[in-house]
């Protein structure tokens, strides 16, 4: 059946696929007339009318998937686990031992095991439920924008409203929001690795210039949802939304599970281990009891009730409510989580990779000084750069409205006038530099250009000085530099400004005209540190997170910037010397420097892959273009709301304020999520190693099964309500000192010394019952069940305080109430049922007040040694959980 559907579905996605594409290359080789015929729009764009209509037509542009989260699939994962399906297989072999093939049909024990399937499915299915409430809810708050005409007016909208026939307009750092057909461009290129697995960015046209043979991904007319302008500007027409662009009729060959991280490749392993630990256990139980005992139909049933009391059926619930919990505990401190798994790679994160604007800084760039290559304040460099920033049209950063913001302030606005903008050669990061071709009113042209002060160098043959056009020889170099480096080491940001005359009359301006420059001057920008930077670096470091700063600013800047923040700066190292290294160096460097500068997007990537490959798990944070390869390679990314498109897309959590002091919070959640997490998996693994060992000596000894199938699975029903509260249980302080990581090796070792413990004192609770209780009678095994029923069931429900914590519970250590009540609610359940005659009700006799003294001795006893083990295990292992 399932082949059968997944055939269909093949070949459903390959009729879509070839629709859609066919659909595409008519586009492709279609004029603008024919476009704005075709798709009822104009160079204005859409009316309200037209756009209404068009959203009841196609929907909202977003893609779904029948692999999606949908409601049938989240209650499918909450039924169908492997939990789940050991206890129905066992309820199964019950119905045919119980009820089938018996006189006396007893429905008790299958009742209780699809008790235990239906309460630990309905918790998981309805925490599964608010978890994807709480991911919606939290997206709504991080949204990506479009620029689009509609009525001749650019308006910017949600992605997810742009319709077929939208007039849409892209830039640098932008998604592209539909598949579209370009109508103008220029230098623009696009990343569709998505679609292409090409790394390499590729140019767009608008003009014709394929032929009808190319694959569709090369069609250079054409851009895809799913792919983003990484340098340039465009206008293009929306031809498709949603499901019915190519990206959508691929989304269900596209569409599945992501890779899982460490943590749950960890609580797999572990889930694994206790079910085959529970599977190699069932036979041994079964042959062990029906030898000594001979009675097969009874050492089955036992045996299968050894099987579900060693199912840690409640595992899937605790993960779901931890993880949903943390993501709605971390949005209170304005981290937005986009996947629940980056939840706990975010508390292992031992280094965090940082961009310095905004980040260290205010973000609030502020232009100083605009001098000229002697260093004296020149107004006519300012007037340069202003018309450069004005009349660029891709993405304005901070530095553009710097500039325009300084001129405005000293009444330049009039000099626009004179102007008119003939063309432009936008920013790129090889290039470092952006231009923009003028003409003034007598038909003079002038090419400005602005960029870092290297590449403005190298692009540059003459220098103006004095007033005169000067060749660029090593002393003027040096009188460049000189001026340029002074005031970079003050901490002042400088881009170089240059101009020629020389241009041509006709044709469209490349990348080739930036040469030949006249270098005549510079911009310095001041961009203050945060005052809450140095106290979040140093709260991080105490933390165990180490900060390590990735920028693509000069030394000088970098330096200062990060020397004020409490980043060490004893050592940088520049693209320049990232670049010389190989792998193996750099991994090397990376282990001791904090501060790389002048950097390029692909090294930012290369420095966060080298400290990865030796061992750390890292988090980048930034919110450019530039960032989207190191956020792509982290192993969590971060970035803000106010971020570029492609940079939210790419990351896994969402700042809603550009803060580290915010980012410290959610490490800190990170960290809490992960260590209930494992409060329950160290719990479960000890608890059932150690009834494995009890279960076998009473086999071995006892002439009378110790606890009856219908107890062991009532005590299983009682200890799993016991453990609901442990997602909201609190965390101890020295706990969230540092990054916490899935070691299986840990919870074997604690296996190792919790498991044989709780085992001795279950021993002993059956020395008790046989000499002090004597109840040592087949005739009188239903007094001794009831003892070991009770203990089994009170030790296992306290000794979760005992575990929480590496401190003495109760005394240094306090757990939430969400814990303490549903423990207390089972212990006192448990004693009542013990102590009363409801314990006829579980074929048990009621236990006498004489054995009171005796239960509160093994409690004692068992606590105590436990707070010793737990001491010895910390002085060995160094930690508890």
């Amino acid at each position: 059946m399932k082949l059968f559907h997944r055939e269909t579905q093949s070949k459903q996605i390959r009729k879509n696929k070839n629709e859609s594409e066919t659909k595409l290359r008519a586009y492709a080789f279609s004029d603008a007339e024919a476009l704005y015929s075709e798709q009822q729009t104009s160079p204005q764009g859409l009316t309200a009318e037209a756009v209404e209509e068009r959203q009841d037509e196609y929907g909202r542009n977003v893609i779904t998937s029948d692999n999606g989260n949908g409601v049938l699939r989240r209650l499918r994962e909450s039924v169908i686990n492997p939990f789940n399906i050991v206890l129905l297989v066992i309820a199964v072999i019950s119905l045919f031992t119980d009820v089938i093939s018996t006189s006396k049909p007893d429905w008790l024990t299958v009742g209780i095991i699809l008790t235990l399937v239906l309460l630990s499915s309905v918790v998981a299915f309805v925490q599964s439920q608010r978890s994807n409430a709480s991911a919606e809810s939290l997206s709504k708050m991080i949204s990506n924008k479009a620029d689009v005409w509609r009525e001749g007016v650019l308006t910017e909208i949600l992605m997810d409203e742009v319709v077929p026939g939208d007039i849409v307009k892209l830039s640098a750092g932008d998604m592209i929001p539909a598949d579209v057909r370009f109508l103008t461009t220029k230098d623009t290129f696009v990343a569709q690795a998505a679609l292409t697995g090409e790394s390499n960015p590729v140019e767009k046209f608008s003009e014709i210039t394929n032929s009808r043979d190319d694959a569709l991904t090369d069609l250079q007319s054409i851009g895809f949802m799913g792919s983003n302008i990484v340098s340039g500007s465009a206008t293009a027409i929306a031809l498709a939304t949603g499901n019915d662009t190519y990206f959508g009729a691929m989304a269900k060959s596209l569409s599945g599970d992501r890779a899982k991280n460490s943590f749950e490749r960890g609580v797999d392993s572990v889930s694994k281990l206790l079910i085959r630990l529970m599977l190699v256990m069932v036979p041994v139980v079964l042959l062990v009891n029906g030898l000594t005992k001979h009675d097969w139909p009874g050492a089955l049933l036992f045996a299968i009730s050894i099987a579900v009391g060693l199912t840690p059926e409640m595992l899937p619930v605790i993960m779901t409510s931890t993880l949903a919990k943390g993501a709605v505990s971390m949005s209170k401190h304005d981290v937005i989580v986009k996947t629940l798994g980056a939840i706990q790679t975010f508390g292992e994160m031992d280094i965090l990779c940082t961009d310095k604007t905004g980040t260290l800084t205010e973000d609030k760039i502020v232009l100083e000084k605009y001098m000229n290559l002697s260093g004296e304040d020149d107004s006519r460099i300012l007037r340069h750069a202003y018309c450069n920033s004005h009349f660029q049209t891709g993405l304005k950063n901070l530095i553009d409205l710097a500039i325009i913001n300084r001129a405005v302030a000293n009444g330049l606005e009039a000099t626009l006038k004179d102007y008119t903008s003939v063309d432009e050669i936008p920013f790129d990061f090889a290039r470092r530099r952006m231009s923009v071709v003028l003409e003034d009113k007598n038909g003079k042209r002038q090419l400005i250009t602005k960029g870092a002060v290297e590449e403005i160098i190298a692009i540059s043959s003459f220098v103006e000085m004095n007033g005169q056009i000067l060749p660029l020889d090593e002393e003027n170099r040096r009188i460049a530099m000189q001026t340029y480096e002074k005031h970079n080491s003050d901490g002042l940001r400088m881009i170089a400004v240059a101009q020629k005359n020389e241009v041509p009359e006709v044709g469209a301006f490349s990348v080739s005209d930036e040469r030949d420059m006249v270098l005549i001057g510079f911009v310095g920008f001041l961009d203050p540190p945060k005052e809450s930077a140095k106290t979040a670096i140093a709260a991080l470091r105490e933390h165990g997170v180490r900060t390590i700063v990735l920028t693509g600013d000069s030394e000088g800047v970098a330096v200062k910037v990060c020397g004020k923040v409490g980043v060490n700066t004893e050592l940088l190292l520049t693209g320049r010397d990232v670049e010389a290294m190989s792998d193996e160096e750099l991994l090397n460097a990376a282990s001791a420097c904090d501060l790389f500068a002048k950097l390029s997007p692909a090294q930012k990537e290369r420095v966060v892959r080298a400290l990865q490959m030796a061992g750390h798990t890292v988090g980048y944070m930034g919110d450019g273009i530039n960032d989207a390869p190191p956020l792509h390679q982290a192993d969590v990314g971060i970035s803000v709301d106010s971020a570029v498109d492609i940079a939210k897309e790419t990351a896994d959590i969402i700042l809603l304020r550009k803060d580290l002091m915010v980012l410290e919070q959610g490490v800190l959640e990170g960290r809490r999520t992960f260590g209930n997490i494992v409060k329950y998996i160290k719990m479960a693994a000890s608890g059932n190693f150690g009834n494995m060992i009890s279960v076998m000596a009473a086999s071995i000894f006892l002439p009378f099964l110790p606890m009856l199938p219908v107890q062991i699975l009532t005590q299983n029903l009682l200890c799993d309500f016991s453990q609901m509260g442990i997602p909201f249980d609190s965390v101890d302080k020295e706990y969230l000192k540092k990054p916490r990581k899935w070691e299986t090796g840990s919870i074997k070792s604690f296996m190792a010394f919790m498991g044989p413990l709780s085992s001795i004192f279950d021993i002993l609770c059956f020395a008790v019952m046989w000499w002090a209780m004597k109840a040592n009678a087949p005739e009188l095994a239903p007094l001794f069940q009831c003892g070991w029923f009770v203990f089994g069931t009170v030790s296992q429900v306290l000794v979760i305080h005992m575990i929480r914590t590496a401190k003495i519970p109760f005394v240094q250590s306090k757990p939430s109430l969400s814990l303490l009540i549903p423990t207390l609610i089972v212990a006192a359940v448990t004693l009542a049922v013990g102590f009363s005659a409801l314990s006829a009700g579980l074929d048990m006799s009621a236990l006498t007040l004489g054995f009171i003294p005796w239960l509160l001795l093994l409690l004692a006893g068992y606590f105590v040694s436990a707070q010793v083990i737990k001491r010895l295990y910390i002085k060995r292992y160094g930690e508890w959980l």
